[in-house]
């Protein structure tokens, strides 16, 4: 058996422009993209090709970017410890 409502009907046909103004708010806000006719949805198998080449171009990207520092690390390194032999060398020849 079904329930009667319990709203009033003066109260339900006032909130209808309401809800009616809100609803086009939101469609003017959120407006639907526009739909292509020749667009056809993507398979999975498009979208899990497409996932691994952005994965793939990241860890290129983060490879190339650590072998740089990693360069880096190692010329500044290797400057400070070229640098104190030579002083060091230096301070031998002068002394």
């Amino acid at each position: 058996m079904a329930r009667p409502s319990r709203v009033e009907p003066g109260l339900a046909e006032a909130v209808e422009p309401q809800t009616a103004a809100m609803r086009e708010l939101s469609r003017r806000a959120f407006p639907e993209p526009d739909v292509v006719p020749d667009d056809v949805p993507t398979s999975i198998e498009q979208v899990r090709l497409e996932r691994r080449r952005q994965a793939a171009a990241t860890e290129a990207a983060a490879l190339r970017r650590a072998r740089a520092e990693r360069a880096a690390r190692k010329g500044q390194a290797t400057d400070g410890v070229i640098g104190r032999a030579a002083r060091a060398s230096q301070m031998g020849r002068t002394a």
